[in-house]
């Protein structure tokens, strides 16, 4: 079925249904998207209390995991675009493409852009650039599922736009290595780990920003068999977030570098985020996106989202979770790394 009309910067009358909506960057992409008139639909297991759905959502429940519950909800609906937040396996993608077939103008799947070559060859990061990274297995898995359905559109057409978000933080995400922890450590004056030398560049979009570049996607015709990343255009040092984390917090922050390969070693998991991801600089061009949605820019500045997060989590005293293990972690590392004096 073919997608609907689109009008410059708005969708008109769009029957849109979202696996999952109520997630970090999914949140937001639901809430503008009832704002600007779209018939969303929500399949999901239940609402969350952290990110409600708008009233206006027309909520399916099913287990996303379960096609044959998908189809009990669905029923005979068709849908001018869905918008797969929940696939990160190629299983999951097989599962999608044999739910969705004739069902939709326009599959929309969610990737990555850790799925981007790591470290990146050159900068800034465009939509041709290649796709490899030999340290992360959830960006490897994000890439066999863009080789599925870019096969799936080129064999049989398959309606398919592939997004690859960045980091893409709301109020409820510290984005700092430790989450809630590395806050606390420094409102209580002790240091923080930072990987490298701080000095690397780092991309960080809000969610509401994110939005602003994917719902005018929707129904768009030009979209399908394309791949675009959205993503702020600042990229402010690791150092830089810390401190703006730390200004908002009201205290000063007191870092020490760690190599990642350091960290990697003592943690694992921690490590596959940092040699898979964080560790290298990340610039995007969004120069393509710009084409599609000729209005998108990221209006929200990281300073005003660490005011926005450092809120939140003083909200509510249960939303301040430390993390024991990781809080001794870090003590190790920073009374091995801490530079001494000369």
């Amino acid at each position: 079925m073919p997608p609907r009309t689109y009008y410059g910067g708005r969708v008109s009358a769009l029957r849109v249904l979202f696996l999952g909506g109520s997630g970090v960057i999914s949140s937001a992409c639901s809430a503008l998207a009832v704002r600007r008139g779209i018939d969303l639909h929500v399949l999901n297991r239940g609402q969350t209390a952290t990110r409600p759905l708008p009233p206006e959502v027309r909520a399916l429940h099913a287990d996303v995991r379960d096609p044959a519950s998908i189809r009990s909800a669905l029923g005979g609906q068709e849908f001018d675009a869905v918008v797969d937040w929940l696939a990160f396996t190629p299983r999951h993608v097989r599962t999608a493409l044999d739910l969705f077939r004739g069902r939709t103008g326009q599959y929309v799947f969610i990737s990555s852009a850790s799925a981007y070559q790591t470290p990146p060859a050159r900068l800034p990061i465009v939509e041709s650039t290649p796709l490899r990274n030999p340290f992360w297995q959830y960006s490897r898995d994000k890439i066999a599922c863009e080789d599925l359905l870019v096969a799936a559109y080129r064999d049989e057409g398959f309606p398919v736009t592939i997004v690859r978000p960045s980091h893409t933080y709301d109020r409820t995400k510290v984005p700092l290595s430790g989450g809630w922890t590395a806050l606390d450590r420094m409102r209580r004056g002790k240091e923080i780990v930072v990987h490298g030398d701080g000095t690397s560049l780092w991309t960080l979009t809000h969610h509401e920003d994110f939005a602003r570049g994917f719902v005018p996607l929707l129904g768009h015709p030009r979209t399908l068999g394309e791949a675009f990343h959205i993503t702020s255009d600042d990229a402010p040092t690791w150092d830089q977030i810390a401190a703006a984390l730390a200004a908002a917090a009201g205290v000063r922050a007191r870092i020490v570098h760690v190599p990642s390969d350091v960290i990697a070693a003592a943690d694992p998991e921690w490590g596959a985020g940092l040699l898979g991801d964080k560790a290298h600089s990340m610039v995007f061009d969004n120069s393509k996106l710009r084409r599609v949605v000729p209005d998108y820019v990221a209006r929200i500045p990281f300073e005003q989202g660490a005011r926005e997060i450092v809120a939140w989590h003083d909200g509510d005293p249960a939303r301040r979770q430390v993390d024991p293990r990781l809080d001794a972690l870090m003590d190790r590392l920073v009374e091995a790394h801490r530079p001494r004096p000369l």
